[in-house]
């Protein structure tokens, strides 16, 4: 199974927000808005964290983690049959109050009749009451009517006549799976790896690493199926028993080692006077510790030492491959037990699913690495396994998978954390679509157009060199802007477009392009070009700024320039009589204002 939706309420900086998940999530934003916020709660949920009174937002009492999960497998749907919908998701909610206490409560259909739910059974289960409903040919012939008979009448006529019955989705009262704590891993596996995180931990063949885990699983095949290492272990078992005082029987053990009881001996003389003896048990070791407690992992790439003597680039590499390697290990756990019909699905209580919580996995890799990475992280996601990350890398955004971009915003401390997504298709149509990604693609650092405050489309080269150079001069250029050169006036529409979906704040800067030598054909191409940008601005989030012909004009460029404009105008706007025009100037402080 997979999460598909996520609803946070009152945690830290979020007061309230709904995030519909795919099996690949990128959660970026600006810094302290809210990003790591978000990876928390899940963290939160899965009990991989606690709560703290600090957790709450604001004056609530409450605050609550709730998680709907889809995709369930057969084996999902056993364990879970409880809470499966009619449209095969599971909902659960994870609820924590101020005082300390939380609790797993799950969604369950329950039938709008009173008499046909779970809760209000005792209401209804005294015989005289009990018969005179549509159940009663489901209930025992004679004698009181227990709640588990009368939860049974219940469900074999909700199966009988399943059609003619109404259903609503409500929390249940009681406990999910009528547990008080749902224990960690019920809902799946969950990996997270922090920003800064010590791969010698990860490498560590005790504990519950990821080597370990992997690690382990080579020993228990070693010793399910290599006679050597199990006839070795026989041996230390039967060397344990000879060391202690009885056998398996409770009798005298005649073979134990004189050297045993004497030392027993010698210790209870010491402690006559406390009227105590001693007794030396051995208990069986556990042969495959023996081989985790002396493994060591060494590096070798040209010199041979320990992890933490590479470099943090190595050591962030390795773990990625420790989580690559694992998500393998449990695809082929996941195959196999599909395969065994004689598994005991049905008595375990917990879910093979897999999930990988990465914060800022860009860090210490360079930009073709981290590109690199996007790709595997990607191939895992496809890999039956769910990949959530925060990044501020835009080597990490892709528009293909821009349903999986969610932007965190916090705009003031009221609203808190914001989360701005589009699930939908950006493009409707094919054409439009391959359009903008010729347009995208030309120059990839378009991406961090995700990551601004707002953007400020522009045609060209020339503008995008030439109005930031003026913005520094005029000391209003803002870094926390992004300039997006779109390759041409056509293309500025597809941006604005792009923008609207995801609700970022952009300043779209066009000629008018009326020039006088232009022909009454070439003014009414400019004019359609225009009306165009102006009808795709949606008024909350944009706003345009027209130049009065070109950027040359309004520079007061008199000679016409054939080719290498933005060379061109630098040096004019560098000339030391270069004076800038009131309008110019106006617009240019208008543009960089928010």
């Amino acid at each position: 199974m997979k999460i598909s939706n996520l609803k946070i309420s009152n945690w830290r900086s979020i007061v309230y927000e709904e995030i519909f998940f795919q099996d690949l999530m990128i959660f970026i934003g600006q810094n302290n808005h809210g990003k790591s916020n978000v990876l928390s709660s899940i963290l939160f949920f899965f009990g991989e964290i606690n709560h703290h009174y600090l957790d709450f937002n604001g004056d609530a009492e409450e605050l609550w983690v709730e998680i709907e999960f889809s995709e369930i497998s057969e084996y999902e749907n056993t364990t879970f049959k409880k809470y499966v919908s009619s449209s095969n998701k599971i909902k659960v909610r994870k609820t924590a109050l101020k005082n300390g206490s939380f609790s797993y409560n799950g969604y369950i259909e329950e039938a709008t009749e009173d008499w046909l739910k779970e809760s209000k059974i005792s209401d209804f289960k005294k015989r005289e009451v009990a018969e005179t409903l549509p159940l009663a040919s489901f209930l025992p012939i004679k004698g009181a009517i227990t709640i588990e008979q009368f939860k049974t009448a219940q469900n074999e006529y909700i199966i009988t006549n399943i059609d003619d019955i109404s259903f609503n989705h409500v929390l249940e009262e009681s406990n999910f799976l009528g547990l008080k704590n749902v224990a960690k891993g019920s809902f799946g596996d969950l990996f997270f790896i922090p920003s800064v995180k010590n791969a010698s931990d990860e490498l560590n063949p005790r504990g519950n690493t990821l080597f370990s885990q992997l690690y382990s699983r080579v020993i228990n095949k070693i010793s399910e199926h290599n006679p050597q290492f199990k006839e070795a272990k026989e041996k230390i078992i039967q060397l344990t028993k000879i060391l202690n005082k009885t056998n398996d029987d409770g009798e005298i053990n005649e073979d134990r080692p004189k050297d045993l009881a004497s030392l027993e001996n010698l210790l209870d003389e010491e402690l006559i006077s406390w009227n105590t003896k001693i007794d030396i048990q051995i208990s069986t070791p556990n042969v495959d510790d023996i081989f985790r407690v002396g493994a060591n992992v060494s590096i070798d790439d040209g010199i041979k030492t320990d992890i933490s003597r590479k470099g943090h680039g190595l050591q962030r590499a390795l773990i990625f491959a420790l989580i690559k390697a694992w998500s393998k290990v449990m695809k082929q756990d996941r195959e196999a037990l599909l395969n065994d019909k004689d598994s005991e699905v049905s008595t375990r209580k917990s879910s093979k699913s897999t999930y990988f919580i990465f914060e800022e996995p860009e860090l210490f890799l360079h930009p073709q690495a981290q590109r690199e990475l996007f790709s595997s992280l990607v191939n895992l996601s496809k890999d039956e396994s769910q990949v959530i990350l925060c990044t501020h890398s835009s080597s990490f955004l892709d528009l293909e998978y821009h349903k999986s971009i969610c932007i965190v915003k916090k705009e003031n401390i009221t609203n808190g954390t914001k989360i701005l997504q589009y699930v939908n298709d950006i493009f409707i149509e094919v054409d439009e679509k391959k359009k903008f990604n010729l347009s995208y693609w030309i120059n990839p650092e378009r991406g961090e157009l995700f990551f601004a405050k707002k953007v400020i489309l522009v045609e060209g080269q020339t503008d995008k060199t030439v109005i930031p150079m003026i913005a520094k001069l005029l000391g209003v250029f803002r870094y926390d802007f992004t300039i997006i050169d779109c390759g041409s006036k056509s293309n500025i529409p597809l941006y604005i477009n792009l923008l609207n979906k995801f609700g970022i704040k952009y300043s779209a800067v066009y000629d008018k392009d009326h020039q006088v030598n232009k022909n009454p054909d070439g003014l009414a191409t400019a004019d359609k070009s225009s009306k165009i940008i102006e009808e795709s601005i949606e008024i909350s989030l944009g706003k345009t700024h027209i130049l009065i012909n070109d950027i040359e004009e309004e520079l007061g460029m008199t000679e016409k320039v054939l080719s290498g404009k933005a060379y061109k105008a630098i040096s004019f706007v560098s000339d030391e009589n270069f004076v800038l025009t009131d309008t110019f100037r106006q617009k240019i402080i208008e543009i960089f204002s928010e």
